[in-house]
């Protein structure tokens, strides 16, 4: 009965953690209700999209007491009008745009994304709303500021921004030396700035946009014929939808009534009004000394809410998620100890129970946080229409992938215990359940206790690679913040910093949990001065 019972629970906890996002996800979660538009973007490439704190500007709420401003917003807000939808901004990492889509995350993709013929293939594109030109961005110090043609960049280190046709124009440079592409545009302005790359290939407005931020950088323009060649498609910009979608001829008839001069109006209005641009001329109003002390106050008053309520998220998802998965590494060591079952019929069960946990423990430990992330939220969607809650996914994969770590730091703690106590606990004619229950788990839970902190620990910096899902984190909303107003030491600073305040503070607490389970440390020698006294007398 205890193996059957045992059994059942383990079977029980396992079925509950991997199914769980199907039962809780309501199909409102899985499809978008009718009254709403859902548009996805990174909500971080200025001045098409970015991320501000207040609702200035017509900006629309991201949630958390965010907003997001720029161009695609206010295109954005004209669809949704003419559609009679309410407009909902899903901030979405920019390699997760196109699985969003596609997996019924969001309705729409408006993120300055250009409808190359590559893209055509999976995502069906409108007409398009912006049509811009290719630029370089460099250093306004380096020897390729005054550059006029592609030829003056012979032997220059250029990337440009992973997935897109921004990369694949580098080539037509002589001798150029091609670096990897680069995820986002915030880290390729981090790359040019500490001379990992000489330059990256953007279009206009993110060219001003960067000259405005600072004076370091500097935009580079070709002469008609002296630039990149390229087709119409690959410098215009469009909404990217669901192929088939019917609403595509609706959009396009919402996008034909934006006039030409209407269209460029608001992107004046967006250059003018992002937020790296407002902070130049504040500091220039107030007469404010430019410094690194200045800027880290600046960015804390403008983004310290934001940052705080990223790491409350940061801590949320990592105590829960270590807490469930030492949850189920005690079951599963615990079940793994039980002897082998007398009945063929209990023992074929139970070998392939343990052959599953196999599976499940080397999977989870074999692979990548960052890609069980994208195989199970967007994964989910698009093979069977699930989907599930940023946040209840950020758990989900986190628990599961610390429940694998903690079953082998559970059984580790087993083996510790001596083997002589199982015999002594046989011997009295406790079962194997109560053995577990009273002598050994006890033990196990003290000696598993400093590798269950580092799993914490652990658990408060990984949940960085959950930004690939747009988990709004720490770290995701520090990246935000520095596509933003593009202080990348000063925000990365700061952000660093509360990390290592959060990890500093946890390592203390669980330290003294220690201290407090082993009991006072008076007792080796209250009971050796009383054996001396014994011996006096």
């Amino acid at each position: 009965m205890k193996k059957r019972i045992a059994m059942l629970t383990l079977w029980t906890v396992l079925l509950g953690v991997f199914g769980l996002g199907a039962a809780s996800s309501s199909y409102a979660d899985e499809k978008t209700p009718t009254d709403k538009f859902r548009v996805g973007m990174e909500a971080g490439y200025a001045p098409f999209n970015w991320t501000q704190t207040d609702d200035s500007h017509g900006a629309v709420p991201l949630g958390n007491d965010s907003w997001a401003g720029g161009y695609d917003v206010q295109i954005a807000k004209k669809v949704a009008k003419g559609l009679g939808k309410e407009l909902v901004i899903v901030k979405t990492d920019w390699d997760g745009l196109p699985v969003a889509l596609q997996s019924g995350n969001i309705d729409a993709v408006i993120a300055g994304m250009s409808p190359t013929a590559e893209r055509k293939k999976e995502i069906g594109f409108t007409d398009p709303y912006y049509q811009s030109d290719l630029v370089m961005v460099v250093r306004a110090d380096s020897q390729f500021a005054k550059a006029t043609s592609l030829d003056d960049f012979r032997g220059a280190k250029i990337t440009g921004q992973q997935s897109t046709f921004h990369y694949t124009v580098i080539d037509q440079i002589p001798d150029v030396e091609k670096e990897q592409a680069v995820k986002t545009f915030s880290q390729m302005r981090a790359a040019l700035l500490s001379g990992a790359i000489d330059g990256y290939v953007s279009e206009r407005p993110e060219g001003v946009t960067a000259e405005i931020a600072s004076k370091q950088y500097k935009m580079v323009e070709f002469p008609d014929g002296a630039g990149f060649k390229t087709n119409p498609e690959d410098v215009q910009v469009a909404v990217g939808m669901r192929q088939n979608d019917p609403d595509i001829a609706k959009v396009n008839e919402i996008l034909a009534g934006i006039s030409e001069a209407e269209r460029l109006s608001l992107m004046d209005r967006a250059i003018k009004e992002q937020p790296v641009a407002k902070s130049a001329e504040d500091n220039e109003a107030a007469g404010a000394k430019p410094g690194l002390l200045t800027d880290f106050k600046n960015i804390w008053t403008q983004y310290g809410g934001l940052f705080l309520r990223g790491a409350g998220m940061t801590l949320f998802i990592a105590l829960i998620s270590t807490v469930v998965g030492t949850m189920i590494g005690l079951l599963i060591g615990v079940f793994r100890t039980i002897p082998e079952a007398v009945s063929k019929g209990r023992r074929t069960l139970q070998r392939f129970s343990n052959w599953l946990l196999s599976v499940y423990i080397e999977v989870f430990r074999g692979t990548p946080m960052m890609v069980q992330a994208m195989v199970i939220y967007y994964g989910l969607g698009m093979a069977f229409e699930i989907n599930l809650n940023r946040t209840f996914a950020a758990l989900l994969i986190v628990s599961i992938n610390t429940g694998a770590y903690m079953s082998e730091i559970v059984r580790g703690g087993i083996f510790a215990v001596d083997r002589g106590q199982f015999e002594a606990a046989q011997a009295i004619g406790m079962t194997h359940g109560q053995t577990m229950k009273k002598i050994v788990i006890p033990q196990v839970l003290r000696n598993i206790l400093p590798a269950t902190g580092n799993e914490f620990i652990i658990n408060i910096k990984d949940t960085a690679v959950l930004s690939v899902i747009s988990v709004a984190d720490l770290f995701f909303q520090g990246n935000s913040a520095a596509g933003t107003n593009y202080k990348y030491f000063q925000v990365f600073t700061i952000i660093a910093v509360m990390y290592l305040i959060m990890t500093y503070t946890i390592t203390r607490i669980l330290r003294a949990l220690e201290h407090k389970m082993d009991g006072p440390a008076s007792y080796e020698k209250t009971a050796t001065n009383s054996i001396q006294s014994e011996l006096e007398e």
